[in-house]
């Protein structure tokens, strides 16, 4: 399953740009924003090195209310697959 992730821009450049999410930063392709207007401060959802679309600062952290909640689930299985794997060995 792929995911784009919302991510924060910090510089631009023409049409690269420095984002960051979570304490993470990236150079980030605006090719295929071209045609809107994008600033410093504005949230876009990257997939693959692109940003593909331009989002409210709402919708970023929307979008990762709904990642952390996923990763918590799947941090919460792993843990019961490790205990089960204990109790069978």
């Amino acid at each position: 399953m792929c995911l784009g992730i919302p991510m924060k821009i910090l510089e631009i450049n023409q049409f690269m740009a420095r984002c960051e999410a979570k304490g993470i930063e990236r150079d980030v392709s605006l090719f295929m924003l071209q045609d809107e207007s994008v600033n410093i401060g504005d949230y876009v959802v990257v997939h693959v090195g692109y940003a593909i679309q331009k989002v409210s600062e709402t919708e970023a952290e929307t979008a990762w209310q709904i990642y952390d909640e996923m990763l918590s689930l799947e941090d919460q299985a792993s843990a019961g697959e490790h205990l089960s794997e204990k109790d069978n060995a």
